[in-house]
């Protein structure tokens, strides 16, 4: 197949690249992804995206976006990148007569926001109490209704929180469910900025790359008009992750994290949802991780 990978210097995108290396692959970022056999460029998406579209690719993977603690601080910018852009792209597909490409968007659990109840059903409405979370919850609405009117056959894929991320901090505020357990892993230390009794839901990159190679060979008409999926994952509290690094690890380990308390931080977490059913991913094929070992060993491997 032909397909379009926005955001693929990411580091879902990156795997994901390597995961559908048989296919004929265009990998577009803000910078230029490297991905051997595959067309690979860099390019702004608040620029016109009709050029993206010439190879009429069969499935576009949308990755890209500004991540939740950036798309706080800067309102402007994760509106243009979040929601404007991928409305640009959805009406360059419309202009195309004759072209419905699959459209595979990488939406979030942050749409979802309090008051909610322990464990979130698939038909719960969307609360977002964030910028980020609105913009995808948004989004989602637009290729729920673009697919209804068929211009494209969309499906949006909201992620858990994925973890462990391999590299640098990013400005994600979930990043630090990422950094108390690699940094440590390799001897350096890291910070919490809020109480281990937070509740989250996880999984590991494999299991993203896993949903979006999945979704590839679904026939999307069997969700019918509601064309947004909870993906499965692992519901735990920092305390588990921690006890998990430790069993990994050990004491040497766990020492390395300073709690230092964020109240940006700890206000954003605090109004995200802690655990799903999933039952139409998992219906569907969808799998992920049911321990933190699991998730550590992934990293580890």
């Amino acid at each position: 197949m032909k397909i379009l990978i926005l955001g693929a210097a990411g580091m879902i995108g990156r795997k994901l690249a390597q995961a559908l290396t048989r296919h004929d692959l265009t990998l577009v970022d803000i910078a230029r992804p490297d991905h051997p056999g595959a067309t690979c460029l860099a390019r702004d998406l608040t620029a016109d995206p009709a050029p993206l579209l010439a190879s009429r690719p069969e499935v576009i993977i949308h990755l890209a976006a500004v991540v939740s603690g950036e798309a706080e601080a800067d309102f402007a910018k994760g509106y243009a990148i979040n929601l404007d852009a991928t409305r640009a792209l959805l009406e360059a597909i419309r202009a195309i007569p004759g072209y419905r490409p699959r459209l595979l968007f990488a939406s979030s659990i942050a749409v979802f926001g309090t008051p909610f109840p322990d464990q979130i059903p698939d038909d719960f409405h969307l609360t977002p109490r964030t910028s980020y979370g609105t913009q995808k919850a948004m989004t989602e609405l637009l290729i729920s209704d673009y697919t209804r009117r068929g211009f494209v056959d969309g499906l949006s894929l909201r992620l858990p929180t994925i973890c462990i991320r391999p590299g640098l901090p990013n400005k994600a505020a979930s990043g630090f469910f990422s950094n108390i357990l690699r940094e440590p892993l390799v001897g350096q230390p890291a910070v919490l900025p809020v109480p281990d009794t937070t509740r989250h839901w996880f999984a590991s990159p494999a299991a993203a790359v896993g949903f979006f190679a999945h979704a590839l060979g679904l026939d999307l008409a069997q969700f019918g008009a509601a064309r947004a999926l909870n993906m499965p994952g692992l519901s735990a509290t920092v305390a588990e992750e921690i006890e998990a690094l430790r069993r990994v690890a050990g004491q040497g380990a766990v020492d390395l994290i300073r709690v230092e308390r964020d109240e940006t931080i700890a206000a954003i977490v605090a109004g995200w949802p802690c655990d799903f059913t999933a039952q139409r991913a998992r219906a569907a094929g969808f799998v992920a991780e049911t321990s933190f070992d699991q998730i550590i060993a992934a990293h580890l491997a």
